[in-house]
């Protein structure tokens, strides 16, 4: 009797934890998206609390500041991802001169890295930063390969990810374990680093991975995890996080791109994990292609997601991780 009760009470127990959990996750998002802007906004976001929104689109730097108002920052900039450092500096993927630089408080901008043992980077995509101000980056090429100088030793190219130690050196984390890396993400204590491979080769690899970081700034191989695969569809792109440690990544497509990229049903928008690599889950974005995603507003509570050109907002229960 005393064996029969216990058991009644563990599914009595399973059945209160349970629809709470549920709740939790459904949670996550507490609104809708919101169209905000119809152009101007293709990747990239970053947010300042003085200045507001900064986006890459159109060949420039765009910015959606605090009461809404839309303008050029920086025009010309052939920008990809951006990122404000610690100091409100802004770090800039410059894809176009494959480079990356840091424009400082007085707007001046300085070169941190153009080349790597001599040879020209391909496309600088995405950048992270890590507690001691080490700056990691994603150097991909999508379209033509004609240009592209980084090989590795036997002569393969090499769409890499690389670290900026605050000293100016240069140095590549990963050559080839992953296929081609888009964004990526280092969690507060430099214990992870998540990075997304989004081929969109016909038959090209989708995938969100996890590498373990040792106290250097290099991945440990052997510690590689596969998050999650998007099969044939378009892959991971940028990548947040929240204050919980969940992970958002901006992926999917909602219309076929053929022959390359397929979509059975609408798959674009962000896709939210727990930190230990569970979907919990996603919110639809009717625009494709979802690029990127970034919090902010006055709460940090506001997710503004590029896609397509355009510009969306969806409010979210927890705030979004913030340098310190």
């Amino acid at each position: 009797m005393k064996l029969h009760a216990r058991k009644i009470l563990l599914v009595v127990l399973s059945f209160q934890i349970t629809p709470k959990v549920m709740s939790a996750e459904q949670e996550i998002f507490t609104t809708k998206p919101e169209l905000v802007l119809s152009s101007g906004a293709g990747e990239g976001p970053a947010w300042h609390p003085k200045l507001g929104l900064l986006t890459s689109g159109d060949g420039n730097i765009n910015r959606y500041d605090l009461s809404g108002q839309t303008s050029v920052f920086r025009k010309n900039a052939g920008s990809n991802g951006l990122l404000f450092d610690r100091l409100g500096r802004l770090i800039v993927c410059e894809n176009r001169k494959r480079r990356i630089t840091r424009t400082e408080t007085d707007g001046t901008i300085t070169v941190l890295a153009n080349s790597y043992k001599g040879s020209k980077f391909n496309q600088p995509n995405d950048l992270t930063i890590d507690s001691k101000d080490r700056i990691y980056f994603t150097d991909p090429q999508y379209g033509d390969r004609t240009g592209m100088e980084m090989r590795d030793l036997d002569g393969k190219y090499v769409e890499g990810v690389y670290r900026i130690d605050p000293d100016g050196a240069v140095t590549r984390i990963i050559t080839h374990q992953v296929d081609r890396p888009n964004g990526l993400i280092i969690t507060p204590d430099d214990r992870y680093l998540y990075v997304a491979e989004n081929n969109n080769d016909r038959g090209g690899s989708r995938k969100l991975w996890r590498f373990e970081m040792d106290i250097d700034g290099f991945v440990k191989p052997r510690t590689q995890m596969l998050i999650h695969d998007w099969g044939t569809t378009r892959g991971p792109d940028g990548m947040k996080l929240d204050q919980a440690g969940r992970l958002y990544v901006a992926a999917g497509l909602n219309r076929p791109n053929l022959p390359q990229e397929t979509a059975v049903k609408p798959t674009a928008g962000i896709y939210v994990f727990s930190p230990g690599g569970k979907l919990l889950t996603f919110a639809a974005i009717s625009k494709d292609e979802t690029t990127n995603c970034a919090f902010g507003g006055h709460d940090g509570k506001s997710l503004f997601i590029t896609a397509g050109g355009t510009l969306w907002k969806i409010r979210t229960r927890s705030p979004g991780l913030r340098l310190q």
